[in-house]
């Protein structure tokens, strides 16, 4: 019975992520945007302004149903590029799970950085109206970082390459590469031996 359950339910989740595919391929061609085999559960939401650019990796992978990453997640992911000019890149084989990326000037994701449950990206403070709020400022994550659940990397961030970033964190300042670090706001706990070479692309 286990065996039957299982296998429904793999053919279940096959199929979502065959039709989403197929109607995210088509809804980002009509943007301009490209996801070469890239694999969506559930449909993703992509904005892309007059002059912004957004560009997906190579084998990416976005789950966007509650259920299709079962941490449990509580959104779809979202990508946006705000203004002209600005640059949203993902490298190859990142893994996305109720992602949101804001962009208004420049994000840049690696290789293989798996973006956990309910994680949000950002370069501004956004109410680019309000002049309270300072100008926004390139996010850059490294190859094979690793954002637990929750996590908000905010404007002006580096992430090096290799770090692990624990759930709930708030990422208000750099973190050097192989690093495990957690906290509101997240510091450095404790250094990682070496880098591996190879990750698993789901988030």
């Amino acid at each position: 019975m286990v065996r039957i359950v299982n296998g429904l339910s793999l053919f279940f989740w096959e199929s979502i992520a065959l039709t989403s595919t197929l109607v995210m391929r088509l809804l980002l061609r009509i943007i301009g945007v490209s996801a070469p085999k890239s694999v969506f559960y559930g449909l993703a939401t992509v904005r892309c302004s007059s002059g912004a650019t957004i560009s997906i990796g190579e084998g990416n992978i976005f789950r966007s149903m509650a259920t299709s990453n079962l941490i449990g997640i509580n959104r779809p992911c979202i990508l946006s590029a705000h203004e002209s000019g600005a640059v949203l890149r993902t490298g190859k084989c990142c893994g996305f799970s109720g992602t949101v990326i804001g962009c208004f000037k420049e994000i840049t994701l690696g290789d293989r950085v798996r973006c956990g449950a309910n994680t949000l990206i950002t370069d501004s403070d956004w109410h680019t109206d309000d002049p309270r709020i300072g100008p926004a400022a390139p996010v850059r994550i490294d190859d094979n970082v690793w954002l637990g659940e929750g996590v908000k990397v905010l404007k002006g961030v580096s992430i090096g390459t290799n770090s692990i970033i624990g759930a709930g964190s708030v990422v208000t300042s750099d973190i050097p590469a192989n690093m495990i670090a957690a906290g509101n706001p997240c510091r450095p706990i404790r250094q990682l031996d070496a880098a591996p070479t190879t990750q698993g692309r789901k988030s």
